[in-house]
């Protein structure tokens, strides 16, 4: 095998890059969910609303279903085919999204009635597309984490780098909704978007994926020795029977179930206190004004979020002595009491500051889930991308709360029951008992 014991600094900013790739076109997909409700859906009426979250559901099915696959492949074939692989199912699956845009606009008769609702067969095709997007995110992540976390790169360790490629991730979430509404649909109003302006970028979009496959085929990405098995070894035991790393695919379904609900879900409050005439403001503004576009507050306020969460993980990027245990407790104190704080008071400024806490959790989580996995690491990277399911479940839960109760401030506890968790698997969870140790 391949392996290499100088570390150098290109192997890491390649997969910092492609880190980027995965938050981009992430939220890039989430940002799609509006014209294509407009797009697709203009004949669906009483499910209209559920058709559209259904995309982010199917994408974050390929974590659930797919994950595990990754594991396998870089136990076959190594990190770096298991990279290429991830990234020509990302091509297939924003050829799959052209792919519905084009029968969308030449066979849109092609329809199926859900419930009186007409549905085209071009959404359909999309959710596959979807699901193609979420496996590729998911292999890609399996990769690239526990190639980051035994990276020994000088002068870092694991969680500092992992909060280094997380921030990189975090700045293709924060200008992916740009990209989306300035350039894909510059100057279009939402009501005009129609499936035939959505081919081109997706096609524009896979070529620039296509390039960074070819241009990382011919780079050098070594494998990391210890990390996964050699050829002709066996594993003794069942990834499962360490307690550690379950515990933290357990905690980390909690932890992207918080992160996600709050960022999607804090814009649906905010317009549930506007539309009841408690109003919110900032600085005693209504609207802003950025780029001659209109931003209004909820979208301010999922923005500042998701930027807290870059900002944070550039801060800590920087703290290389602090025990991830440490790091991961402190954070999820704080976070806590300001959920708590924004339930009693209403403040969604305060929830949203949340994102600062959120930043570093899920590297902390990662490190301590694999540590001292050996050879188990790779398949170990596969089944804790599962949790990342947990991204699907608490905001469709955190919705049926809100349509039960009448209202979204309540149902932020589940945030903090999601905090709670994460604070029991910094103090206890993330301990490692003797035998489970493979390595130290």
């Amino acid at each position: 095998m391949n392996t290499q014991k100088n570390y150098s600094l290109g192997p890491f900013v390649i997969l910092t890059f492609i880190y980027f790739i995965v938050g981009f076109l992430t939220t890039v997909n989430g940002q799609f969910q509006s014209p294509l409700k407009v797009a697709f859906l203009s004949g669906a009426d009483s499910l209209r609303n559920t058709l559209t979250t259904l995309i982010s559901f199917f994408f974050f099915l390929g974590y659930l279903f797919n994950s595990s696959l990754g594991g396998k492949w870089i136990n076959t074939v190594g990190y770096k085919k298991t990279l290429l692989r991830a990234l020509s199912v990302m091509v297939a699956g924003l050829l799959t999204y052209a792919l519905s845009s084009w029968i969308a606009v030449h066979y849109g008769e092609i329809a199926m009635r859900i419930s009186g609702d007409v549905v085209p067969m071009g959404y359909f095709i999309f959710l596959l597309g979807s699901y193609l997007m979420g496996t590729s995110a998911a292999l890609l992540q399996v990769v690239i984490n526990p190639y980051v976390a035994a990276y020994d790169l000088p002068g870092t360790q694991s969680v500092q780098r992992m909060n280094i490629v997380c921030a990189v991730n975090s700045f293709g979430t924060t200008v992916a909704p740009f990209f989306v509404t300035g350039i894909i649909f510059s100057g279009v109003a939402l009501e005009n978007v129609t499936a035939s302006q959505l081919m081109i970028p997706f096609l524009l979009i896979a070529a620039c994926i296509i390039t960074t496959t070819l241009v990382t085929s011919r780079l050098n990405l070594p494998d990391i020795e210890g990390t996964r098995i050699e050829k002709g070894q066996e594993l003794k035991r069942s990834i499962w029977s360490f307690r550690h790393l379950t515990l933290g695919v357990i905690t980390i379904f909690f932890y992207c179930g918080t992160e996600v609900a709050v960022g999607v879900n804090v814009n649906l409050h905010a317009m549930e206190l506007i539309e009841s005439g408690h109003g919110l403001s900032f600085f005693g503004q209504k609207h802003l004004m950025l780029w001659g576009m209109d931003l209004g507050i909820p979208a301010l306020l999922a923005t500042i979020y998701w930027g807290g969460l870059m900002i944070g993980r550039l801060i800590f990027s920087f703290f290389n002595q602090v025990s991830p245990r440490i790091l991961l407790a402190a954070m999820t104190i704080i976070a806590t009491i300001l959920i708590l704080v924004a339930i009693l008071t209403g403040n969604l400024w305060v929830l949203v500051s949340v994102g600062l806490c959120h930043s570093v959790m899920w590297s902390c989580i990662f490190t301590l889930a694999v540590k001292g996995l050996g050879q188990y690491t790779s398949n170990a990277s596969g089944v804790f991308m599962m949790g990342v399911f947990g991204g699907a479940v608490f905001p469709v839960l955190q919705g049926v709360l809100a349509d039960l109760w009448g209202s979204w401030q309540w149902t932020w506890i589940i945030a903090i029951i999601c905090e709670l968790v994460m604070l029991y698997y910094a103090l206890i969870g993330s301990n490692i008992r003797d035998r489970e140790c493979i390595t130290a």
